[in-house]
């Protein structure tokens, strides 16, 4: 359908594509894959023509015998939207949020066609109901804050194939998203390349969702393809080194010395935090949502607590509570035998810390990374003399080199910043951390190293970690306990690899079920194993 022909990319002096090749199919499904910085991005946005002025494309990319590189903007225009349709990876950032869902996906219809606003408002409507959100449930008034991510993704989803283009390319459309909702957006795009006949280009650094997507898969390193092939031999074959690194790291687990005492250090007896809810009458009692109902659990000196769910169950939520940056309305949290709350002491506050998926988005970028490392001295009011040689240390603990200390935080990869993030909850020496979601924006290589690199840190400080994650793998890697909640509940606990090799309870079999995965046998290893995936 489209034939990118030794396609190469500059940017100012940076090479960002190098001779790249690739043939997307017409009703087919392509996989690109390869770590953050790879060029992924970049080509996807190369098809669009949606590059940065200081750019120079060379190549050619062809589409009806006529290179799209020679087209005008004018040209492109009609081209965008009508027959490529392109969902991005963050939804939010995506769509407009003061327009209604409705008026988005209207809007590319009455760009590009001669429908009147009512016609356009049917079709929009009909779209709307074809990834899954109907009228009756999700109007066309509502705004995209009052969706879910998956919902959000939906419609994206809608506005992508408002006008059923012959190209869909979808970067990285399921990477924020919990396994049962990544399961039923990857199950969509199925269907709509089966019966809408279009293309897919699937970007992604996830192997497993393009063993199960992918006719044809692609792996780009360094803004090269150094390997490309249909899916199922090329995953038997792996003739790179490179893609047998992707290979190992999808399925990596650190090695992991047992740390954990019969110790609690933090205890979480009949949690419950309410919300209160837009009054619907004008009188009787506001209504409350319930986010958590009656959570116990403890949480062992040196142990890894595993907490999984879908988005909207309450992890979060908890996590918050336990850091004392939202009141319960019922039970109690315990930390170092002292009941969390107002009069919970400043030096007791030292000892719990936490990681957030977005590292960029937790820090302030007009600092250094000296003062971003060090701003936990501040917030407990005192800040000692050698406060410099403590954030180099905390740098250097993490595998980043302490000429960092003088650079801002945008000069850093995603990784680094997590890394820095890592390094920041370590300059208290606390007991806990809490790491919420800290590796799920991550491509598997990085997330292999970061991983390697907690388990290094709480063998070496017997740290008890919190581990909130949505990527069951990664908890069963990490974690010696996990705990699953569904809205709100604790539905099942246990040690980790007893419950995902048994699951007891039906929800937590439905999550294991929906995590993607490479069949074991497309890939056996030099002595006949089967690798573990």
């Amino acid at each position: 359908m489209i034939r990118l022909e030794d396609l190469s990319l500059t940017i100012g002096k940076a090479e960002i594509l190098r001779r790249v090749s690739l043939d997307i199919a017409p009703g087919r499904v392509t996989g690109l894959v390869g770590e953050s910085g790879s060029g992924k991005s970049m080509t996807a946005l190369s098809i669009m023509r949606l590059l940065p002025r200081e750019s120079r494309v060379s190549g050619r990319i062809i589409l009806d015998d006529s290179n799209i590189l020679e087209k005008s903007e004018r040209q492109m225009c009609a081209l965008r939207g009508n027959r490529i349709g392109m969902i991005f990876q963050e939804p939010m950032t995506a769509l407009n949020p003061v327009k209604t869902i409705g008026d988005q996906v209207m809007e590319t219809l009455l760009i590009h066609t001669g429908h009147s606003p009512a016609e356009a408002r049917e079709i929009a409507r009909e779209k709307l109901a074809r990834v899954g959100l109907p009228e009756d449930r999700f109007p066309l008034t509502r705004y995209p804050h009052e969706l879910s991510g998956g919902q959000r993704q939906r419609v994206c989803i809608a506005m992508a194939i408002a006008l059923s283009p012959e190209l869909l390319i979808a970067d990285e459309p399921t990477t924020a998203l919990d396994v049962t909702t990544q399961a039923q957006i990857l199950d969509l795009l199925r269907e709509l390349v089966r019966e809408e006949g279009m293309s897919l280009l699937l970007i992604t650094h996830d192997l497993a969702v393009v063993a199960g997507m992918a006719d044809h898969v692609a792996v780009m390193q360094k803004g090269e393809i150094v390997e490309q092939g249909a899916t199922e031999p090329l995953f038997r074959a792996m003739r790179h080194p490179y893609t047998k690194a992707l290979f190992e790291a999808s399925s990596h687990a650190p090695a992991r010395r047992p740390t954990a005492t019969g110790e609690a250090i933090l205890t979480v007896s009949k949690a419950v935090r309410d919300y209160a809810l837009p009054r619907t009458r004008l009188i009787g009692p506001a209504p409350v949502f319930r986010a958590v109902r009656s959570v116990s659990f403890t949480l062992n000196k040196g142990e890894s607590l595993g907490l999984v769910g879908e988005s909207g169950c309450g992890k979060s939520t908890l996590a918050r509570a336990i850091l004392g940056l939202e009141p319960l309305q019922a039970g109690e949290i315990r930390a170092f035998g002292q009941p969390m709350g107002p009069g919970f002491p400043t030096r007791l506050k030292a000892g719990i810390q936490v990681v957030f998926q977005d590292p960029y988005g937790s820090f302030n970028p007009r600092w250094k990374v000296a003062r971003l490392v060090a701003e936990p001295f501040h917030l407990m009011g005192t800040r000692p003399d050698d406060w410099r040689a403590r954030v180099a240390r905390a740098l250097e603990d993490v595998g980043i080199g302490g000429d960092a200390m003088e650079r801002y935080i945008h000069e850093f990869s995603g990784g680094q910043r997590q890394r820095i993030a890592i390094a920041r909850a370590l300059i208290l020496k606390p007991e806990i951390i809490v790491l919420d979601e800290a590796v799920s924006a991550l491509d598997v290589s990085v997330r292999a190293q970061v991983l390697d690199l907690l388990a290094d840190l709480q063998a070496e400080y017997g740290l008890a970690y919190l581990f909130i994650s949505h990527d069951l793998s990664v908890v069963r890697a990490i974690t010696d306990r996990v705990l699953v909640m569904k809205a709100g509940e604790i539905v099942e606990e246990g040690a980790t690899e007893a419950v995902f090799s048994a699951p007891a309870h039906p929800y937590t079999q439905a999550l294991i079920e929906a995590a993607p995965a490479i069949p074991a046998e497309w890939k056996v290893h030099e002595h006949g194993q089967a690798p573990v995936v």
